[in-house]
């Protein structure tokens, strides 16, 4: 069944401009549909079918955006703020009201996706779904083989909470410095995960990343602040997780 809307509706949701703005477009004679200049604002259009331009500018219609960011750290994992600056503030050409999938502590770096499909980030976020979640972290302290034991037995973060198996890669000791470079996988996404983990052990994250998401993984051609939509394939990749 194909789905239509009104020409204002349309060039609205597509950030053309708002309704009062789009209908005064439409009135300048600035808009064509099927190469016929639009004369009414409420004609009817075939979202996935008709050709619209204005000022012989293609607008095509997206219902959901996707997007990747590499986030900064100071920039909080929020929609608003009225004190800080959000990654959906970093995403400039935005057309909808786009939520981040999940979030990353204020001074966590790396790979967060944004989208406004609902649907798609509630099963991304479910904790059935065991999506893992791959981390690059430097650590105050000496990480060795019987921690990799102990990630993947599962950590007592609290007094009631014991996570799942998670695996720690390590790249490299410093004795010298009394530090450590580490991949840590985990599936779940609990309130500072990473960090209460490592605190289990008794030592400090000082430096926080997100590289991959399931078999997204960060763009490192993405600077920090840094953004692009996702390719075809990637979004095919999340919509299938959903199918699990």
């Amino acid at each position: 069944m194909k789905k239509q809307l009104r020409l204002d509706k349309y060039l609205a949701d597509m950030g053309v401009g708002t309704r009062s703005e789009v209908k005064v477009i439409i009135k300048k004679k600035r808009v064509s549909v099927n190469g016929q200049i639009a004369l009414k604002d409420n004609v009817k259009i075939d979202i996935d079918n008709d050709d619209v331009l204005v000022d012989g500018k293609k607008i095509a219609y997206v219902e959901y955006e996707y997007f990747m960011l590499n986030k900064p750290a100071g920039v909080v994992s929020a929609t608003t703020d009225d004190i800080n600056k959000t990654v959906v503030d970093l995403i400039e050409d935005k057309t909808k009201d786009i939520f981040p999938v999940g979030r990353l502590d204020k001074d966590t770096e790396g790979l967060l996706l944004l989208t406004n499909d609902g649907e798609l980030a509630h099963n991304l976020l479910s904790p059935r779904k065991h999506i893992d979640k791959k981390y690059y972290a430097i650590i105050n302290g000496l990480v060795d083989i019987e921690h990799i034991e102990q990630f993947k037995k599962g950590l007592n973060i609290n007094d009631e909470y014991t996570t799942k198996e998670a695996i720690l890669e390590i790249i490299s000791t410093d004795e010298n410095e009394g530090k450590s470079e580490i991949y840590v996988t985990i599936v779940e996404g609990k309130y500072h995960q990473v960090k209460r983990m490592f605190k289990a052990i008794c030592m400090e994250v000082t430096y926080l990343k997100r590289v991959s998401m399931g078999e997204i993984c960060l763009d490192e051609t993405l600077s920090l602040g840094e953004y692009r939509r996702l390719t075809e394939k990637e979004i095919s990749i999340l919509k299938n997780y959903n199918k699990r």
